[in-house]
């Protein structure tokens, strides 16, 4: 009789990335996974591998899960300025209420990892890229709808606008300010008038 999992794989997906995404990939240990997760250590090693392996499925978990469906979301449903706001707010928002901030995993995962891991960087560089790819698709809507300034340069400013996202998303952790943190997006969305 084959072998049948004892666990729900997705469930255990999920609280691996929450711990990863709390501690970071080095501060979090197989034990300390096996003990989120709820598994034993043969069933961790059986269905991914290894503590990197699992990592790696994690962080592409987050990019599915917290950044391209939300995006796909708030496009479809806010207008272009609004969409743009609240891709800010949503990393600032627990900083500015006084909540520890875990930043974002692909960010903490870029700054902890990408210099020495290549299938690290290849996974934050390509989410990165689809992130500034919304911000062109949302200005040159608003540009079009008059939402923002006809004279703004998409590609320019989605980049300059990315940077400032991950700057805020350092911050978060740093100096979770909350007038600081808001400033920054007001200065932000100011750029797209």
């Amino acid at each position: 009789m084959p072998w049948k999992k004892q666990f729900d794989v997705n469930a255990g997906l999920e609280r691996a990335m929450q711990a990863f995404w709390e501690h970071g990939y080095e501060a979090t240990s197989v034990q300390d996974l096996v003990e989120t997760m709820g598994v034993n250590r043969g069933s961790l090693y059986a269905t991914y591998g290894d503590k990197r392996a699992l990592f790696l499925a994690a962080l592409r978990t987050y990019d599915e899960n917290v950044r391209r469906e939300p995006l796909a979301r708030l496009e479809a449903e806010l207008g272009p300025r609004q969409a743009i706001a609240k891709v800010f707010e949503i990393f600032a928002e627990p900083a500015m209420r006084g909540r520890p901030a875990k930043g974002c995993l692909l960010t903490n995962s870029a700054l902890e990892l990408a210099a020495h891991d290549a299938e690290v960087r290849e996974i934050v560089a390509g989410s990165q890229r689809q992130i500034e790819e919304f911000f062109v698709r949302v200005i040159e809507k608003g540009k079009a709808g008059g939402e923002i300034g006809s004279h703004v340069d998409a590609s320019q400013a989605a980049a300059g606008l990315m940077a400032t996202l991950i700057g805020l998303v350092v911050l978060t952790r740093s100096r979770p300010e909350a007038a600081l943190l808001k400033s920054i997006i007001d200065d932000a969305l100011g750029r797209l008038l």
